[in-house]
């Protein structure tokens, strides 16, 4: 039986090697938008468009129990998205941005 803890070092694992094969030896090397494919701007190592990054670890009582998914969405697809929701999503606004 996998505890907890095998699981989350499982995911930083998973998670260090997605984000470390979008990387050179600059910084970010390249996003593209899982849903319409559109590479997104990096320049220098920095992402010069709007990204939402999924990163899920299934848990149990999931048909997935087990399994990491990541994937990135532009802000057009992502606006796409919550568009189809039932429920609204909740928003703020945030009052320092760095």
């Amino acid at each position: 039986m996998r505890t907890y803890l095998d699981q989350s070092m499982e995911q930083k694992s998973f998670l260090e090697n997605f984000v470390r094969n979008k990387k050179d030896d600059t910084g970010l090397a390249s996003v593209i938008c899982n849903s319409c494919k559109k590479e997104l701007r990096v320049e220098n190592g920095i992402l010069k468009d709007e990204c939402i990054h999924i990163s899920h670890a299934f848990g149990y009582f999931s048909e997935r129990d087990g399994e990491i998914q990541c994937f990135d969405l532009c802000e057009e697809c992502y606006n796409k998205m919550i568009a189809k929701f039932r429920l609204p999503v909740e928003s703020g606004e945030r009052t320092e941005l760095l």
